[in-house]
């Protein structure tokens, strides 16, 4: 388009990520989210983890300029279900097939088995950036008219990528999830002195309740992690996914890789019981926050999954000078945590007409009830009046 080289821009996609080059993808991507990091996609797609196979076939979109460099992308995979998503839309393929319409395949923006939200339309910095992300809209809705899918889903993307793909004419959605935020704490019982006295004395009393097992815990972060350790996660990850007629999504060789791929980015707390690993919770590190991802339990133990989950992510955000911990998705009892719900966000474009203004309806109603929803959560936060 005339002024800003956009009609010189070609697009393609990209059958996967290794086949882009790391440095390319993580220079439009940025350093400060590690799941949108290129590492991270190739430990999902070397793993056998995201692959056709399991049902998410890699379909990158690279736009690049006249002179083959890659001036925007986005991490896009056809899908041939929901599972693994956690924006759930599985009532409007159900709606859609009842009608006699085929939901699947689908186009999916996003970081596979990750509720984590972070760039999904990915441009450089520049004052070229606002016409790519235009550019790189029109380019994924293109594709998803050519190639007859009945939609395309952006899940967890940034507020301002959100608005911007609402203003193209996506259906916007948002979810809540709870996060806690770091006010300058100079350690735990600093920030229990922000917490009304009741739930400080549940907060200390829960701590000591996770270890009285004789419960050991070792933080252990980048090389510090060697494959016994990966061996006793993720029989712990498996076992719990089984408890909960789950399926484990990721794959032994995916930790490995992920180790390989980001380092001291990784960050694993395991529990110990007599000698014995009986629980973790996997972390990564980015620029500003600690993201709870994976957990898992072999024996239980009272109150060792908020040990590990969120009060052990507390102490090293606390240590580490991070202003976040992320602990992924749902989970009301992560208020009295410390937790506090928070919007996230996503972005639907649907071919159908029908199906869409019916979605439209939904959404319009959904995202009312989540505002109403988070600002009634808020009320339960723990802290003392004017600490929250």
């Amino acid at each position: 388009m005339d002024g800003d080289g956009r009609d010189s821009l070609v697009g393609r996609i990209v059958g996967g990520i290794d086949a882009i080059d790391a440095a390319d993808w993580d220079a439009l991507a940025g350093t400060d989210n590690p799941f949108a990091s290129h590492a991270f996609l190739a430990a999902l797609e070397a793993s056998g983890s995201a692959s056709a196979e399991a049902g998410w076939t890699p379909h990158h979109l690279l736009i690049e300029n006249a002179a083959g460099r890659p001036v925007a992308a986005a991490p896009m995979y056809l899908k041939a279900h929901s599972y693994g998503e956690y924006v759930f839309d599985h009532g409007w393929a159900a709606a859609f097939e009842r009608a006699g319409g085929r939901y699947y395949p689908k186009l999916q923006v996003a970081v596979p088995f990750s509720p984590v939200a972070g760039p999904r339309l990915l441009v450089g910095d520049g004052p070229t950036r606002a016409g790519l992300r235009e550019a790189l809209i029109e380019t994924l809705t293109e594709i998803a008219r050519r190639t007859g899918v009945s939609s395309l889903h952006v899940a967890f993307c940034t507020e301002d990528e959100w608005r911007a793909l609402g203003a193209a004419g996506f259906l916007r959605r948002t979810g809540r999830q709870f996060h806690w935020t770091n006010q300058g704490y100079a350690s735990f019982d600093d920030f229990l002195g922000a917490l009304a006295s009741r739930k400080r004395k549940t907060l200390r009393r829960e701590r000591r309740l996770a270890m009285n097992d004789g419960i050991a815990i070792e933080t252990l972060v980048g090389d510090d992690i060697k494959p016994r350790h990966w061996d006793a996660f993720f029989a712990a990850y498996t076992a719990t996914s089984d408890r909960k007629w789950g399926f484990p999504y990721l794959t032994r060789a995916f930790f490995d890789h992920l180790c390989s791929g980001l380092g001291d980015r990784v960050v694993l707390m395991l529990a110990s019981h007599d000698g014995r690993a009986v629980a973790g919770a996997l972390n990564l590190r980015g620029a500003t926050t600690l993201y709870g991802r994976n957990w898992g339990c072999l024996e239980h133990h009272p109150f060792l999954h908020f040990e590990l989950c969120y009060y052990r992510a507390i102490d090293f955000a606390i240590a580490h000078g991070l202003a976040r911990v992320e602990a992924g998705a749902q989970g009301e009892h992560k208020i009295a945590r410390g937790y506090l719900p928070e919007i996230t966000y996503s972005a639907h474009w649907i071919a159908h007409e029908g199906l869409r203004d019916a979605v439209a309806r939904f959404l319009d109603a959904e995202r009312r009830d989540i505002e109403t929803e988070v600002k009634i959560l808020a009320d339960f936060a723990p802290f003392r009046a004017g600490d929250a």
